[in-house]
């Protein structure tokens, strides 16, 4: 594959920027910057926080790949620049990067679409006192979740136990975001599952299973550790697979996102009803992330799902300047 077979251009790889996620953007665009030149395309990094984005059009680029996590990368303020720019981009657009990030803005679309998902309450973070405090135990009970609406990564997140730990939860989370998500706690397996394409014709890919010591998968073991394990394939009945598989497509395709993303599932011990927890629109392109990791399981490497994304990069309001091909073409 050349840059010149797919008129690519002048291609930018952002990455870096100024979110909590940067250390982890950072480690994902290197590696689809090393991909992407791997297969002839003239790919250079570009990091937001370091160079103003107007450098873009001054220099030529006529593609970006969004390797940017969290806010200013992954919340449709990125995506809104390049759209006035007129520089196509990988990924979801405005909208539903917007809607996205916002984890308690992506549950109530969900919740009108029927798509299940953990209850939850919603609190300021000028209002954390203690008959908040106890209404959201009363509503929720324990153990419950504690995280900032607006982060990733699982920076900010809490799993409270005792009711005399959920002052100081809010108030770690508080630190992230003035919005804070209060989350029921499903106890059971821990599964993701990303989507590439758009509209109709958007694929599932294979679910990948997580198993992380004691089950808490946080940051370290996200990105740094061995310890994490990935069962792909899951290990789940065919049929829940799919079942999981068709509610995550449904709520990827009524937030509006298109390119790629991957949505994050707790399966109920008990009952085994699925319930998904939240949606990233930028996912992560590091050594340990789970894309890269679902796509291989079904035959797309890591250099050919690069490709595939920035093949079909785009602006909300123009057409795609190359054909749209089928996942894993």
């Amino acid at each position: 594959m050349t840059s010149t077979a797919f008129n690519f251009g002048k291609v930018a790889v952002l990455m870096g920027g100024q979110s909590a996620e940067r250390e982890v953007s950072l480690m994902s665009g290197q590696g689809v910057l090393q991909a992407l030149r791997s297969q002839g395309i003239d790919a250079h990094a570009f990091d937001p926080a370091e160079r103003n984005l107007l450098e873009l059009k001054k220099e030529g680029f006529q593609r970006c790949f969004i390797a940017l996590h969290g806010r200013y990368g992954e919340d449709g303020t990125v995506q809104g620049a390049l759209e006035l720019l007129g520089i196509p981009y990988t990924g979801s657009g405005v909208m539903a990067s917007s809607i996205g990030i916002d984890k308690t803005m992506t549950k109530r679309v969900w919740l009108s679409e029927g798509v299940p998902t953990p209850h939850y309450v919603l609190l300021k973070s000028d209002d954390l006192g203690e008959a908040v405090q106890a209404s959201v135990l009363q509503s929720l009970g324990l153990p419950l979740i504690v995280k900032p609406s607006r982060e990733g990564s699982s920076i900010g997140v809490f799993k409270v136990n005792h009711a005399q730990d959920l002052a100081h939860a809010l108030q770690e989370a508080a630190q992230s975001d003035d919005e804070i998500l209060c989350e029921q706690f499903i106890q059971g397996d821990e599964v993701t599952c990303p989507v590439l394409g758009e509209g109709d014709t958007a694929q599932a890919l294979p679910i990948i299973r997580i198993v992380a010591p004691e089950g808490n998968y946080d940051y370290e073991h996200k990105y740094f550790s061995d310890a994490t394990q990935y069962l792909i394939p899951s290990g789940l009945p065919m049929a829940q697979e799919q079942v999981i598989q068709a509610h995550v497509l449904k709520a990827y395709q009524v937030l509006g996102c298109k390119g790629w993303a991957r949505v994050d599932v707790m399966i109920d011990a008990q009952t085994r009803k699925p319930y998904l927890l939240e949606i990233n629109t930028s996912p992560g392109m590091t050594s340990h992330s789970l894309v890269p990791m679902s796509a291989k399981a079904q035959g797309m490497s890591y250099e050919a799902l690069c490709v595939y994304l920035l093949q079909n990069a785009g602006l909300e309001n123009a057409p795609k300047l190359s054909s749209t091909h089928k996942v894993g073409s």
